[in-house]
């Protein structure tokens, strides 16, 4: 994989890049639909490729590990060829899925026990087979198998998950040593940054991360539940240390505003489910606020899901009938918003990404918010 920076904001940290991998071009900053069980919730590949457009999208190793198990996924020739998606893929490890087991899972320096959400089997992650696991899968970016803790945390847990997060990165760097690509292309590798939302433990995370050297660099263990102004403080101390010449990849965050201010502080990835759980649930993200589709007040109204018409379906439907749709619980109002929503959240990424290389990003950026900051 090859990052190349391009262009700095002058009034923020935000940056404009491009990561080329095998499987293509990633402009930066990206958002990163999420695929969890190789299917994008509501969507076609072909909406997926065409309407939504995004340059990578991401699998979860914890899932695809159960079902379909990588036998069937090394069967197809990994998850590419499985799911019919021949642009980027990255995989989470694991970790967050299996720390949000809580009550099924037990930690130790080994790896994690847990049991199965699907059945109820028993089965071990460590560093070692969690590498042989996403091999198998396929995916052009894998992440190091880390833990991450809980919020509101103890200082001493965060400070013990953090130093086992990082012997657990050297045995995963120890192990893709030995473990050759499985396909006919390479893969690239992100550690994870933790330490909670203490400054000096984020601080030491950070600079044992960057002294790795690896291609790309994670910051896990935000967006579990502490306030929008802890993440920002802890993203901007480890952006501060972060290397510059290597992509940053801010997991599991967040809302529109959430990502345009995390993007000033200089990150340049993200995922999260919100855009396509709040769809599910008849929530909308515009460029002007959030819609709750299912209130009465759209009953009668007839203009377009979104006159900016980013999609296809912002323009051929009206906000009366999404609504109709979800109050009849019809599947068709949960396809809609949903690519109603991954289209926005592509759209404000690659809308940053212009003004940043326009070099009036932060203004834009800051009447985004304040936009964006409503219900409708």
């Amino acid at each position: 994989m090859k990052f190349t920076l391009h262009h700095t904001d002058p009034k923020s940290k935000a940056r404009a890049g491009t990561m080329v991998t095998d499987h293509g071009v990633i402009e930066t900053p990206i958002f990163m639909p999420v695929g969890t069980v190789a299917s994008v919730k509501s969507v076609h590949q072909r909406e997926l490729k065409e309407d939504i457009n995004p340059d990578i999208i991401l699998g979860n190793t914890y899932h695809l590990f159960l079902r379909p198990k990588t036998e069937i996924l090394k069967k197809a020739g990994g998850l590419h060829k499985f799911m019919g998606w021949d642009r980027n893929i990255l995989t989470d490890s694991g970790g967050y899925q299996v720390y949000s087991l809580s009550g099924n899972r037990k930690i130790k320096e080994e790896g994690v026990k847990f049991k199965s959400h699907i059945d109820g089997t028993t089965h071990l992650f460590t560093p070692e087979n969690v590498m042989e696991i996403q091999r198998v899968i396929g995916a052009d970016i894998i992440m190091a198998f880390d833990e991450c803790t809980p919020y509101p945390c103890d200082y001493r847990y965060a400070e013990r998950s953090m130093h086992m997060t990082h012997r657990w990165l050297e045995r995963c760097i120890t192990h893709l040593k030995k473990t050759p690509f499985e396909y006919d292309y390479s893969q690239a590798f992100f550690p994870i940054v933790q330490g909670s939302t203490y400054t000096d433990l984020r601080k030491r995370s950070a600079e044992y991360i960057a002294g790795v050297g690896a291609e790309g660099n994670a910051i896990g263990g935000l967006s579990v539940g502490e306030p929008a102004e802890e993440m920002y403080a802890m993203t901007e101390v480890v952006c501060e240390i972060l290397p510059e010449d290597k992509p940053r990849y801010l997991m599991g965050v967040g809302t529109p505003i959430n990502i345009l201010e995390n993007i000033a502080l200089g990150i340049d990835m993200f995922d999260c489910v919100m855009p396509t759980r709040n769809a599910r649930n008849g929530m909308l993200f515009t460029a002007h606020g959030t819609i709750n589709i299912k209130n009465k007040k759209w009953e009668d109204d007839f203009s377009p899901v979104d006159e900016m018409g980013i999609t296809f379906v912002d323009l051929e439907y009206s906000k009366a009938y999404l609504r109709h749709l979800f109050v009849a619980k019809e599947y068709l109002g949960k396809q809609i918003a949903t690519i109603h929503n991954l289209g926005f959240y592509l759209w404000l990424v690659r809308e940053a990404r212009k003004h940043i290389l326009a070099g009036d990003f932060t203004e834009w950026k800051d009447r985004m918010v304040k936009q964006m900051d409503k219900r409708l």
